[in-house]
């Protein structure tokens, strides 16, 4: 049987910054090309300043590349216009921060249900609320819908994220440091519901991370290093 196509493809992605002072221009990605898997859970790991989070942000539409392409689900994101790239973001991306980036005035239900308001899928946007309860009460924030994120503790509005993240039913989940605010509980904790979300809800996860122990959960682990992706070296 013929293999599966990636969910992702990155192929020879480059990111140069022009540096002031006609210094030349700075690399950040120096022809990175990976594939990722539908439903594989994948650690990017590196020295702060490597530019793991400027490679999640050309992932995520947030940011172009210099040169190389990106498809997502065999789609060309390179072809599409600022609308269409807009659309792909909000219906096929979730994205977990390090900062939680809860509406303050806003209650756990309104603050999951967000992404939804901007969502073209009719059929997806009405049985939102139906999914926005049953993640909800899968995460353990059942009671707590009508709360607002000053009354939660730091592992619980993260919880309220990743449910905010997941509420559209994206194919990819990107989470940039989702446990480096946290202490090492929750920060247990969140890592291993990451994770089974993952499994649960068919999502391909890609989280970037200092955090080693997490990083090992993963399915696999990349280090990017100089501006390149290669396998991480084993670490004890």
């Amino acid at each position: 049987m013929p293999t599966p196509a990636p969910l992702l493809r990155l192929v020879n992605v480059t990111k140069r910054y022009d540096s002031p002072a006609n210094t030349g221009a700075l690399t950040v990605l120096d022809q990175v090309t990976m594939d990722v898997a539908r439903g594989e859970s994948l650690a990017i790991v590196g020295p702060s300043g490597s530019g793991k989070s400027t490679l999640l942000q050309i992932i995520g539409t947030l940011d172009r590349p210099t040169s190389g392409s990106v498809a997502l689900d065999s789609q060309d994101l390179s072809s599409l216009d600022n609308l269409q790239i807009a659309e792909v973001r909000n219906r096929q991306i979730g994205f977990v921060f390090q900062s939680h980036y809860l509406l303050p005035q806003c209650t756990v239900w309104e603050n999951v249900l967000v992404p939804t308001l901007a969502c073209a899928d009719v059929v997806l946007r009405d049985g939102a609320r139906e999914r926005a309860e049953r993640l909800l009460k899968r995460v353990g924030l059942g009671e707590r819908k009508s709360h607002r994120p000053g009354e939660l503790s730091g592992g619980e509005r993260q919880r309220v994220a990743v449910i905010r993240a997941l509420i559209n039913q994206p194919q990819l989940l990107l989470a940039d440091e989702p446990t480096g605010s946290l202490d090492h509980a929750s920060a247990q904790a969140l890592g291993q519901l990451l994770l089974e979300l993952n499994h649960e809800e068919g999502v391909t996860l890609i989280v970037v991370t200092h955090a080693r122990d997490l990083a090992r959960r993963m399915g696999r682990v990349l280090e990017l290093k100089d501006g390149r992706l290669a396998p991480a070296e084993a670490q004890g």
